[in-house]
Parts: C-alpha cells; structure tokens; sequence
C-alpha cells in the first residue's frame, strides 16, 4: 500500500483536529467568545445607563435652564415697568421743579419791578423837590420860572428815561 501525499494530509488534518479536541480548545474558544460577549453585553448595559443618566442630567439642565430663562425675564419685565415708573415720576418731580422755578423767577420779577416803580417814583419826587428848591430860592419872575419848570421837566424826563432803560 502506497500512500500518496493526500493521505498524509488527511491524516495530519484528523490529528490536528484530534489534538483540538483533546485539549479541549474548542471548549475554551467558546467560552472566550462566551466571556467576551458577556462583557460586550456588560458594556452596552453600562453604556445604556450612563446615556439614561446622561438624558436625566440633561432633562434637569434643560428644565433649570428653562426656569432661569424665564427667571431673568421676569426680572427684566419687573426692571422695566420699575424704570417706566421711576421715568415718570422723575419727570414729574422735573416738571414741579421748573414750576416752582417759574413761579419763583415771576415772583422775583414782579417784585423787581415794583421797586423800580418805587425807585423811579422817589427820583421823581426828589427831583421835584429840587426844582421846587430852584425855583424858590433862584427867582420869581414869571419868564424866569417856566424857563426852570421846563428845564426841570426836561431833566426830570432824562432821568426817567435812564432809570427805564
């Protein structure tokens, strides 16, 4: 009996396959795949959990989030109608100041001008009197004293005139 090269080959391929057999190497490649896939399926788990976590912490910010949004435009509602407020009482307090200011600056007006009327009367009276002392003391000649009258007059209407102006 010849054995050819095919024959080595396949009993070469059955004591291989022998030999896996006996240490027990598909066994243990099975329960290595078996270990890997439990911990595949570990992972995953554990990466389920975290993203569940992860949506929860994201939900919670995304809610804080929303309530602060809201927050600062209550805030900001709250400022605006307070500077509206604060806007318009400002104006009135303005408003009654430069009245009062008004009223004071008609006040003092008035009151200016009653003095001058004052002032301009009591130059007239004392201008009178000074013609008056004139006449008397200078003549009394009647050509004489209209000539002092209407110079007197003349210098009283002067006088009136640099007061008013």
């Amino acid at each position: 009996m010849v054995f050819d090269a095919t024959f080595w080959v396949a009993v070469s391929f059955l004591i291989f396959f022998g030999a896996l057999v006996y240490f027990k190497i598909p066994q243990k490649i099975n329960e290595l795949l078996a270990k890997m896939i439990s911990d595949i399926e570990k992972e995953i788990e554990e990466s389920e959990k975290l993203r569940s976590e992860s949506k929860n912490l994201l939900d919670n910010a995304q809610n804080k989030l929303d309530k602060v949004s809201e927050e600062s435009k209550k805030i900001l509602d709250t400022a605006k109608k307070e500077s509206e407020i604060l806007t318009i009482e400002m104006s009135d307090k303005f408003y009654k100041s430069s009245e009062m200011k008004k009223n004071l600056a008609q006040i003092k007006i008035k009151q200016m001008k009653e003095q001058a009327i004052k002032d301009i009367k009591n130059v007239s009276i004392n201008i009178a009197v000074e013609s008056v002392k004139k006449i008397i003391t200078t003549s009394i000649d009647k050509s004489k004293l209209d000539n002092i009258f209407h110079k007197n007059l003349e210098e009283a209407k002067k006088e009136l005139k640099n007061i008013n102006s």
